[in-house]
């Protein structure tokens, strides 16, 4: 294979740059810009000099030997200056390397699964982590990364297998007295593994709101003081506020970081019957976002009621509390008022539909689950009843294993693996 290097670090100036080598001749291109390499996992201050012999400049050499490295291969990281004209010197140097190339966008992270450093739900969890905007995110994606959905498909397989193995048996001797029924310790091994997955799928919704964010929508009559609330949230001016109904139009989101919990709030049109067409797509916009969302806030000024149908968990707010007395529950975007309050629950709210949360994040874990257990349904079924056959069975419980395996990179999944790796950047 090519030896490859890359920027690691972010393009522009910094104090420091790192640019990282990885393939056999890795060892053998970082000699030739400053005569001789480190030992492994040692690091060593060199001075850098282009083929010319001119000083580019002076940076820390650090080494890792194959197999104990990040991609698996032998790797250099070269820590030098963050200038710009350093870099690109550093990186025309190596360009000019025979075998040399620039690596692809995630190139170094996939011949670290190729080479067995990372499978790829491990991948994913890397992805999550480089993108991560909060500490719920950050910990979740590290908990992916450690390798703990990995370790438990193993559990699952290893239980599979053997149910799958005394099935065979009975296959394998089916001419001879076989001492005992088999039948109960598999579907033993089948429920156990049934149970793990219910817990596991039910999670995946959590878990990829987590990852992308929970929607939390500010939803209510027009002129009620959605948009100075929404303005109070962001703490900047980010809706259109006027004392004229319909001012909003579309909906306007707002990023915010609720005790570690990434939550986007919503500012949407005021939900009223309407002549005007243009504001009429901005009630039917703002409607079906409402709907969407993870949690609602409603304002409402006396004798309204929500506009529309609510969950147990919508919070339900006296709108403009500062023009009114001896309010429960009152919220006023232009005083403050309850502001506090309202960041409270919602965060309470978020926060207990988080903990539920598993170690499988992603769509794709959710799909690969559930195929699985409609395999270990079929097996299960096929074993309770009479005459049943064991061939099938065992087969349901092949493809069980299958599945699961698809989670963490055991079969083929080069299409899965391409989309994956095109949401790195060039240095990862």
């Amino acid at each position: 294979m090519d030896t490859i290097f890359a920027l690691s670090t972010a393009e522009g100036k910094s104090g420091v740059a790192i640019i990282r080598i990885s393939g056999t001749n890795a060892v053998s291109a970082v000699e030739k810009l400053c005569g001789a390499a480190p030992d492994h996992r040692k690091t060593s201050l060199r001075v850098l000099k282009g083929r010319d012999g001119s000083r580019i400049d002076e940076a820390l050499i650090l080494r890792f030997e194959e197999g104990a490295s990040f991609t698996g291969e032998k790797v250099i990281e070269i820590q030098c200056h963050g200038s710009n004209a350093v870099v690109s010197r550093l990186l025309d140097e190596l360009a000019a390397v025979d075998g040399f190339r620039l690596a692809e966008p995630g190139e170094f992270t996939r011949r670290a699964l190729e080479n067995g450093r990372l499978d790829i739900a491990q991948v994913e969890g890397l992805s999550d982590l480089i993108d991560a905007e909060t500490d719920a995110q950050r910990l979740q994606a590290n908990r992916v990364l450690s390798g703990e959905l990995g370790q438990k498909v193993q559990v699952w397989r290893k239980n599979l297998i053997k149910a799958a193995a005394l099935l065979e048996a009975t296959i394998d001797f089916a001419d001879e007295e076989v001492p005992e029924d088999v039948r109960p310790e598999v579907k033993g091994l089948i429920d156990f593994v049934l149970s793990d997955l219910d817990m596991e799928i039910e999670g995946v919704a959590a878990a990829e709101r987590v990852r992308s964010g929970f929607e939390v929508a500010i939803i209510g009559a027009p002129n009620v003081g959605k948009s100075t609330l929404f303005n109070r949230l962001a703490k900047r001016e980010a809706a259109i506020t006027s004392e004229h109904a319909g001012t909003t139009r579309d909906v306007i989101e707002v990023r915010m970081d609720l005790d570690g919990l990434p939550v986007t709030m919503l500012d949407t049109a005021g939900l009223r019957k309407t002549t005007d067409p243009v504001e009429a797509i901005g009630v039917d916009r703002a409607t079906s976002r409402a709907k969407r969302a993870d949690l609602r806030v409603v304002l409402l000024m006396p004798h309204e009621v929500s506009p529309i149908e609510l969950d147990e968990d919508d919070i339900v707010l006296a709108a403009k509390s500062d023009l009114r007395k001896n309010v429960d529950r009152g919220i006023s975007g232009l005083t403050g008022a309850g502001i506090t309050d309202l960041i409270r629950d919602i965060t309470k709210t978020l926060k207990k539909r988080a903990a539920i949360a598993g170690i499988a994040t992603h769509s794709r874990h959710r799909n690969a689950m559930q195929k699985g257990q409609e395999s270990l349904f079929a097996a299960k079924a096929a074993i309770e009843i009479s005459g049943f056959s064991t061939e099938l069975a065992a087969e349901d419980l092949r493809s069980a294993i299958r599945s699961l395996d698809s989670l963490v990179g055991r079969i083929d999944v080069e299409n899965l693996l391409d989309e994956i790796f095109s949401n790195f950047c060039i240095g990862k």
